[in-house]
């Protein structure tokens, strides 16, 4: 194949490395993983350069390198491709798509949206009183791994009870509530911690731990205050800042 015999597939698998390397990129943005990446990418440059060159010692050299490499790649990429598999899960809905749950139940979005109220409610009341809190909420997933983390509740979605638990007296106040499946799952759970340095240096721990866990599940974080008493909102590792009540009604109603 000459320098300009490029077939209409060569075009495409092109464009796919491209597409690829640019959402694993958008993964890593301001991480410090980010810089790993980088010296992967000249390391596979360099690799690609020696082979053309038929450089062979040095091309077995780094040929051992890779093979070695890959497994190296798996162990301190693993939180970045966990998060890579679950774009790809939520941005396609493959979930929603090949689940038994949809031949075999109605959708229940719209009784979700019913206990939005009393969580919406909560947090009015908590902004109030600059009452500290994180709520973390998931409409499908059940959040087992986070789940086992705290104090196991399984109870109906109330205000009342929200307002209880992030009393400041109260043991389970500094950990996060998880929802799911319409119930308050658990209570005083540990969530991981983002590593994003794009988070501004305003916003606390709760804020960071509630940006991991939107990064690494398909679920939405909401955030109060305990300094300003605002209410922000996370979603796809994305964040909405000081919200009103109805603004944090709409967010939960349109989470899918």
């Amino acid at each position: 194949m000459t320098f300009l015999d490029i077939r209409f597939i060569d075009v495409i698998d092109i464009a796919a490395v491209a597409y690829l390397m640019y959402r694993i990129y958008k993964l890593i943005r301001g991480t410090v993983a980010q810089n790993i990446f980088f010296g992967l990418f000249a390391f596979i440059i360099v690799w690609i350069v020696i082979k053309s060159l038929n450089m062979h010692l040095s091309g077995s050299i780094l040929d051992n390198i890779v093979n070695v490499g890959v497994i190296a790649l798996i162990v301190v990429f693993q939180q970045e491709i966990r998060r890579f598999f679950l774009l790809l899960g939520t941005r396609y809905n493959l979930a929603n798509t090949f689940s038994f749950d949809k031949l075999f139940s109605t959708n229940t979005t719209g009784v979700m949206n019913i206990y939005n109220k009393p969580i919406v409610r909560a947090c009015q009341a908590l902004s109030k009183t600059k009452t500290g809190a994180l709520i973390v909420v998931s409409k499908k997933a059940e959040l087992l791994d986070y789940v086992q983390t705290g104090e196991l509740v399984n109870a109906v979605i109330s205000t009342r009870i929200l307002e209880n638990i992030f009393f400041k007296n109260s043991p389970l106040h500094d950990g996060a509530v998880i929802i799911a499946r319409n119930q308050i799952k658990a209570a005083g759970c540990i969530l991981p911690v983002s590593q994003s340095m794009d988070l501004p240096k305003k916003f606390g721990l709760r804020h960071r731990a509630a940006l991991g866990v939107t990064e690494s599940a398909d679920a939405a974080a909401i955030v109060v205050s305990e300094e300003t008493g605002k209410i922000s909102y996370f979603y796809g590792g994305n964040i909405n800042h000081d919200l009103s009540p109805d603004d944090l009604s709409d967010l939960l109603a349109n989470q899918r």
